[in-house]
């Protein structure tokens, strides 16, 4: 008995299970009208995301969550590579671009629970802000009361708002071109081409890598894989391919069936639903398709709004965090921590009025949250390199190769490809009608800058008293005889 006990973790997971759990962190509907803008040059995009970005983050964050799988992730990760200060950096990071995240998927639901009210609101900027505020001080309360309470909302969420309306709209989308219906894309070899005569045709490519991205959440089950040196890869690529036809055939569908100039960011997938439901007389269906969509997108932001909180939280065994940020309530929550992330996502949200659509208002948030996540990702493949000389000792369940060489390669190519995304974020896209370029550019270039500079100053003023400050047991007092 002592020895199994000794054997370490149970090899239980197949490739599908693993492959299906990468797909449940990367699949969105969100994005099909993100994809549907390069209509089926988009294939090409994906080919360019998967290969230089999604298999490098997968198998890189693979090696290092076997090989320090305590809880802390990113902060154990790169703490033991380059020290604490960038281990705060990017944990800090992780959860901060999440803040500009939360507004864009729920700018996403306030469109499609137009669709049961009244579709003219999908256009209303205070209306968009109202259901944002509104729904992420809902659920930050429900998460007040601790994530066993609403967990189940999540499991059950992803799989009716998610699952059963991405298979809906792709069956519509072949039904549509079986049918004999116009379709507003060709379907030649030359569409399959990109346009590369003007950089404004590829900034779509950094909302691609934020669609790719959280793989290093998934990759703490590497070391429950049979054979995890031969499987693990394979259940990659399995979830990349499944992924990829997700996003690629219902992209297409909304693409066939609306202008790729009148597409919105926003509100594309439900227009494209509305116009399959008039063609085929099925009008009554679209108020039940809205609720499965926004009971599918709060499902996956409620799974999202504790986690990398927590992981922030844990840094505080080190003294990285105030005192007053690390109270917890009686079911073991961040409670200072929610009420921040609530208050800067409340300042966040009001982009949506001052910017000239609701589209470019999605699109600079889409970009900000981008840009800042692949910051993180920088330090996660420069800790690989580092770890395979600093720690060359430290087993690993799951390794790239044993030559040092293969490291330096695929985490490289993961470093230039994420300097890439964040340097194309910085380009306003040609496809909708943003802000000017200095705007733009200005926006970006603050808000990255002042995400960066809060972690760096809280660390550099941090006390001795900051070190798990509420969990230290109060000074005892004498007793008067």
């Amino acid at each position: 008995m002592v020895e199994s006990a000794k054997k370490g973790p149970r090899r239980v997971l197949s490739v599908f299970v693993l492959a299906m759990l990468n797909v449940s962190i990367m699949a969105s509907l969100r994005s099909l009208p993100l994809v549907a803008e390069y209509s089926l040059s988009a294939i090409a995009y994906f080919v360019v995301v998967a290969l230089f970005f999604l298999i490098p983050c997968a198998l890189v964050s693979a090696e290092l969550a076997t090989g320090w799988p305590k809880a802390g992730g990113i902060y154990i990760w790169v703490r033991e590579a380059v020290g604490d200060r960038w281990g705060f950096f990017s944990v800090w990071i992780q959860w901060i671009h999440s803040v500009a995240w939360y507004p864009v998927i729920l700018s996403f639901v306030a469109a499609t629970m137009a669709y049961v009210i009244n579709p003219a609101l999908a256009h209303n900027k205070f209306y968009i802000l109202s259901v944002i505020l509104a729904s992420f001080w809902g659920m930050t309360l429900l998460n007040y009361l601790g994530i066993q309470t609403s967990s189940w909302f999540s499991t059950i969420g992803v799989i009716l708002g998610t699952i059963a309306p991405g298979i809906l709209i792709i069956s519509l989308g072949f039904s549509w071109l079986l049918l004999g219906h116009p379709s507003q894309i060709p379907f030649t070899w030359g569409a399959l081409v990109p346009d590369l005569s003007n950089l404004g045709n590829l900034v779509f490519l950094t909302g691609l890598f934020l669609a790719f991205a959280g793989l290093e959440v998934s990759a703490a089950h590497a070391a429950e894989v049979k054979n995890p040196q031969k499987n693990y890869p394979i259940a990659i690529g399995l979830a990349a391919l499944i992924t990829f036809l997700v996003f690629m055939l219902g992209a297409l569908s909304i693409a066939i069936v609306i202008p790729r100039e009148q597409i919105s960011l926003v509100s594309g997938v439900m227009e494209a639903f509305e116009t399959f439901f008039n063609a085929y007389g099925m009008q009554a269906i679209l108020p039940i398709i809205a609720i499965l969509l926004v009971v599918g997108a709060v499902a996956e932001i409620n799974s999202w709004i504790v986690g990398p909180i927590r992981a922030l939280h844990a840094t505080s065994i080190h003294g990285n965090l105030p005192p007053l940020l690390q109270k917890v309530n009686s079911h073991g929550m961040p409670v200072n921590l929610l009420l921040l992330q609530g208050l800067i996502v409340t300042a966040v949200s009001f982009v949506f009025l001052f910017m000239p659509t609701i589209s470019s208002s999605f699109w600079i948030l889409t970009v900000l949250s981008a840009q800042s996540y692949l910051i993180m990702y920088l330090f996660m493949f420069l800790s690989a390199i580092v770890l395979r000389y600093t720690r060359p000792h430290v087993p690993r369940t799951y390794k790239i190769a044993h030559e040092n060489r293969w490291v330096w390669l695929v985490a490289s190519v993961g470093i230039f490809a994420s300097l890439a995304g964040i340097a194309l974020g910085f380009v306003p896209p040609t496809q909708i009608q943003s802000s000017t370029l200095l705007a733009h550019v200005g926006f970006l270039s603050i808000g990255l800058g002042i995400m960066c500079a809060i972690p760096l100053i809280i660390h550099a003023v941090r006390q001795p008293g900051w070190v798990d400050a509420l969990h230290r047991e109060p000074p005892k007092t004498k007793k008067i005889p």
